[in-house]
């Protein structure tokens, strides 16, 4: 009879749909090796037959036999309608797994990473809509209070944003807190039209981004989009997108070019915003007391001892 724990795994995709319909007709070894797969769907679809063998406790003939009983010319297709299940979030992880079986050398990783990095910035330059660039740059210096939101590794990056913004906007807020994204929530529950949230996503696209993007709309909130592509789910939802290449090969996206987009946005920011140099100026001597002076180093010498020194010191009339 079928398990029921099975039953409750068929989310998956097409080919855990199919295991459940043929499951009652499988023989006892099959079904041993489709409990494994239902249990593991995601796994299954990143394992060689070697591995899905070892992890099932089956041997390759039966693995092999076990494709065949699902309709499949034999393993290799199997597992790519497995990987079709998740296109997206495995792409990454098959373009990895060419990328390593290549023989390359630290230096020669390291020295196509940085190419691979600067032809996303360059990609990025050629791409940017000089309208949408001012709209953003306008709608960041209209905005009451502005929130910037993203999960994952855009969490960081919505951090430096929030950072680099502060001088020059009356109100900015991360969208990122220790309670979570319900917490996000609970302030979103008071945005209104005077509000912008800038929110980022790049692959794999966070869910918590996209249903908090579309929460700040439906408050009459309005949005701007960094992300990557136009089919990126926060697209239909902004009022302006700002576009980041962010290819990469053995990760599922470089940052490098978000980050030098964001900084350059910001960079337009600055340069627009009214007493943008008495603004630096005054956040500069505020938080003057959390900088390390240059005088601190020369008392010190590079070694961080005290030497001693024969300089006099100067009157107060001749201090700073």
């Amino acid at each position: 009879m079928h398990n029921s724990k099975n039953t409750s795994l068929q989310g998956g995709g097409a080919v855990a749909r199919m295991l459940g319909k043929l499951y009652p007709d499988l023989s006892k070894a099959h079904r041993k090796t489709a409990d494994y797969v239902l249990a593991n769907t995601f796994r299954a679809a990143t394992m060689t037959i070697d591995e899905l063998s070892d992890a099932a406790g089956i041997s390759l003939a039966t693995a092999n036999r076990f494709a065949h009983a699902l309709g499949f010319d034999g393993y290799a297709p199997f597992r790519n309608a497995l990987v079709a299940d998740f296109a997206s979030s495995l792409a990454p992880v098959e373009k990895m797994r060419t990328e390593v079986q290549k023989s390359a050398t630290s230096i020669e990783i390291i020295d196509a990473a940085l190419s691979n990095d600067l032809r996303n910035i360059e990609a990025t330059r050629r791409s940017l809509v000089p309208a949408h660039c001012d709209q953003a740059v306008e709608m960041i210096l209209q905005a009451d209070r502005i929130f910037v939101i993203g999960f994952g590794a855009s969490a960081f990056l919505a951090g430096i944003m929030v950072h680099a913004l502060e001088p020059f906007c009356r109100t900015v807020l991360s969208g990122v807190h220790p309670g979570g994204p319900s917490q996000t929530g609970r302030q979103f529950f008071k945005l209104d039209q005077r509000d912008v949230v800038i929110a980022m996503a790049y692959p794999r696209y966070a869910t918590d981004t996209v249903r908090l993007a579309r929460r700040a709309v439906e408050k009459g909130a309005k949005l701007i989009a960094f992300t990557d592509l136009p089919h990126s789910p926060l697209v239909p939802l902004a009022d302006v997108t700002i576009y980041s290449q962010t290819e990469r090969q053995l990760s599922p996206t470089s940052d490098a070019a978000a980050l030098v987009l964001i900084q350059a946005i910001c960079d337009a920011v600055a340069h627009r915003a009214k007493r943008s140099v008495q603004a630096a100026s005054e956040m500069t001597e505020f938080v003057l007391p959390w900088l390390y002076q240059a005088e601190q180093q020369s008392a010190t010498g590079n070694t961080g001892k005290v030497v001693k020194t024969t300089k006099k010191p100067r009157s107060k009339a001749g201090q700073a």
